[in-house]
């Protein structure tokens, strides 16, 4: 099966080559790395053996950060490379892991020689994949090599289950090749295992999401409120997708007919949005300014989130967010960046992405699903209007992570 895998993945490429093109000349963020992903590496590790970690974009960065801090300060002798597959997560990576690992890298497109040549120059001895990458070609020459792969932090929502489920004939001549197999539930653990994970392979370690810390010290989150003048109560629209934007606009301007000077960050998900996003804030009457500006809430009634990586830092000055791609989009983001801060979160009802987590969060109160705009509404009016409902909120996202770390420290032992 693998050396037919192995020839089919550089013909369908072939085939697709026009398509490819015309995406590297039109989107520069496909060009970030293209070279390195073909195999075309370098690096000044002079064939040390080497531990990667490797996380697809800005999320799984942020998940693993902290389990990569650690295995540094316990294994400073170890060598550690990061690979990531999206520019923006390098990016990341770039910033997080400048002074903790010996190299940051993209990983490889899943040609034979690519994974050879990324083998070659990394010599790795250990591979932790965030999340759940299953790319059958890696996989397998790892193992002719003798080196370890292990997924960690794993997950399968109920709507990819339904599509590896169909496929599982294959996936486990896959799945048997990891040297472990760690997920964040248990019903992520039978998911696996019911696509054809060897059930001795599988275990349950928790989600790595709940033990990221606080990014900011007290100066640092003080500053960040002086930077944007913030002494009113501000919403934060996160990680919006078309379609969204309006329906926190429209939220935010009845809600501010109602309670007065209350401010709102908003930021979409993708880049290529930024515009158009201001000029729509324009439209709905309000004066809005540009974080890449530095705007302030003095100036302004709404700022728009222009910059990357900052996000997780403005959870820290808001009162309450609203977490994008929930009424529109793919099913929900993580809204741990903002209770990590103690903050209370609103969604839309599509969070099938995140759903174990907003379970733990709804049960707590911590967060609430809203089913359509009007319980979203009403969700934000209560939190604005009665402080001491906002403060329990806020004190049950507070509970929900000491309650529930640990992940870290298992995912380091098991690689010890």
């Amino acid at each position: 099966m693998f050396i037919i895998y192995e020839i089919l993945m550089p013909l369908i490429a072939l085939i697709l080559l026009p398509v490819i093109l015309i995406a590297l000349a039109i989107q520069p963020k496909f060009r970030a790395g293209f070279f390195q992903k073909l195999g075309f590496y370098k690096n000044n590790l002079n064939g040390e053996k080497t531990t990667v970690f490797h996380a697809v974009s800005v999320g799984e960065t942020n998940a693993i950060a902290d389990t990569v801090k650690v295995y540094r300060q316990k294994y400073p002798d170890r060598k550690i490379v990061v690979t990531n597959t999206t520019k923006t997560g390098h990016d990341i990576a770039c910033k997080i892991f400048k002074d903790v690992v010996d190299e940051i890298t993209y990983f490889p497109f899943d040609f034979d020689f690519a994974v050879n040549s990324f083998f070659d120059k990394f010599n790795p001895e250990k591979i932790v994949i965030a999340e759940t990458e299953i790319w059958p070609a890696f996989v397998y020459e790892a193992k002719q090599r003798g080196i370890k792969v292990y997924i960690a932090n794993g997950r399968i929502s109920p709507h990819s289950y339904k599509g590896y489920k169909k496929f599982s004939f294959i996936f486990k001549r896959v799945l048997c090749l990891y040297e472990k197999i760690f997920m964040q539930t248990k019903a992520d653990c039978q998911r696996i295992i019911d696509i054809g994970a060897p059930l001795e392979k599988v275990e349950f370690m928790g989600n790595l999401k709940f033990d990221i810390t606080r990014n900011l010290s007290g100066e640092e989150q003080q500053a960040l409120r002086d930077r944007f003048h913030v002494h009113y109560p501000v919403l934060i629209a996160a990680s919006t997708h078309e379609g969204e934007d309006e329906i926190a606009l429209e939220t935010f301007k009845k809600l501010k007919e109602k309670h007065g000077e209350i401010k709102m960050l908003i930021a979409p998900r993708h880049p290529q949005r930024f515009d158009a996003v201001f000029e729509l804030i324009k439209k709905y009457g309000f004066s809005v300014g540009r974080v890449s500006q530095n705007a302030n809430f003095d100036e302004f009634d709404v700022i728009l989130g222009d910059t990357m990586g900052e996000l997780a830092k403005f959870f820290s000055f808001c009162s309450v967010a609203y977490i994008g791609g929930s009424f529109f989009g793919p099913g929900g983001h993580n809204p741990l960046e903002a209770n990590i801060w103690n903050k209370p979160v609103v969604s839309g009802p599509n969070v099938a992405n995140f759903k174990d987590i907003y379970k733990i969060l709804t049960d707590k109160g911590a967060a609430v699903v809203a089913q359509d705009k009007d319980e979203f509404f009403k969700t934000l009016d209560l939190w604005f209007s009665d402080l001491g409902e906002l403060e329990k909120a806020s004190e049950f996202a507070g509970e929900v992570f000491d309650e529930n770390r640990g992940a870290v420290q298992f995912l380091i032992t098991r690689l010890a």
